[in-house]
């Protein structure tokens, strides 16, 4: 575990909650907007979709009473939020707070990275275009869409993973609206609505037994409180498999189910070892490419957190 330095005497202007999935950040969260009269912002790129209350593990009515909520739920699922998006939200939620306390938290490392950093200008896509990538792309491996990025923008095919279907067509369709390759556009950044700012950063880092076993529970406990009918829903808009909500962690397996492909425990099963590994990867992103400001803590010591 990455050392962790003592957060800053100086109240902040934010607290920033991080951490794997199902590690208790939004219990946290709540709880210090609470003491400090804050308000809760959503950085976790799955709980800014309506049609995935359950399976995101958004808070629920009750919790979103009892104190200000901010970017949960408000995206539909045929949109494909980016973190672009989430900057320029997140933007007009600080514009708006009047002198509250933001304390945002979620498990999406390039929201996170947004917030202070900034993201690269990349130009809009138009849907035209997009839509017809993606039907160009439909039925053919990753491997073979990466090779004709290869073929027309070799710099921005080997800084991408062959395997990484999301960022290869970003790429693509990049490609076809501009007729430029995507790394011409990395290099002009926006600030980013927390640079500058006075930040607490903790990330919550379970010991990961412990958090294999609560994700586990966790996913039995969604399908139990309705999981199943949430996907059916989802499924029957026939959205673009491609889209982020229908990516989501334990969507694929249920829709498997629903089309009789796979028994519920399978998809259940599917969903549990989808979301472990998912949570894997947030422990190595955050400790590989964020800074030494963040304090790293186990859930039970953050309640000693003010």
């Amino acid at each position: 575990m990455p050392p962790h330095h003592a957060p800053s005497q100086d109240r902040p202007e934010a607290i920033l909650i991080a951490g794997p999935t199902a590690s208790g950040k939004s219990a946290l969260a709540s709880r210090l907007a609470l003491r400090h009269g804050g308000v809760v912002v959503n950085t976790d790129s799955m709980q800014v979709y309506a049609d995935l209350r359950i399976l995101s593990a958004r808070p629920d009515q009750m919790e979103e009473a009892r104190v200000p909520h901010r970017l949960y739920g408000h995206v539909d699922g045929a949109v494909n939020f980016s973190a672009g998006h989430f900057a320029r939200a997140s933007a007009a939620v600080l514009g708006g707070l009047d002198g509250r306390l933001p304390v945002f938290v979620g498990g999406t490392g390039l929201y996170f990275r947004s917030l202070e950093e900034g993201l690269s200008d990349l130009p809009p896509v138009p849907d035209a275009v997009r839509s017809a990538i993606r039907r160009e792309s439909e039925g053919r491996a990753t491997a073979a869409l990466h090779a004709d990025l290869a073929a027309r923008d070799p710099a921005g095919a080997a800084a991408l993973r062959p395997s990484d279907r999301a960022r290869v067509l970003r790429a693509l369709e990049i490609l076809a609206a501009t007729g430029r390759p995507i790394a011409d556009f990395h290099g002009a950044r926006i600030p980013g609505p927390l640079a500058g700012r006075t930040l607490r950063k903790i990330f919550l880092a379970p010991e990961r037994d412990v958090l294999r076993a609560r994700i586990d529970a966790r996913f039995r406990a969604m399908v139990a409180q309705g999981a199943c009918g949430e996907v059916e829903a989802l499924r029957a808009r026939r959205l673009d498999p491609m889209l982020p909500v229908m990516r989501a962690h334990g969507v694929p397996g249920l829709i498997a189910h629903l089309d009789g492909a796979i028994g519920l425990e399978e998809a259940i099963l599917r969903g549990q070892a989808d979301t472990r590994r998912y949570a894997k990867r947030q422990f190595t992103w955050f400790r590989h490419q964020m800074g030494p400001d963040w304090r790293w803590l186990d859930p039970d010591a953050a309640v000693e957190i003010g």
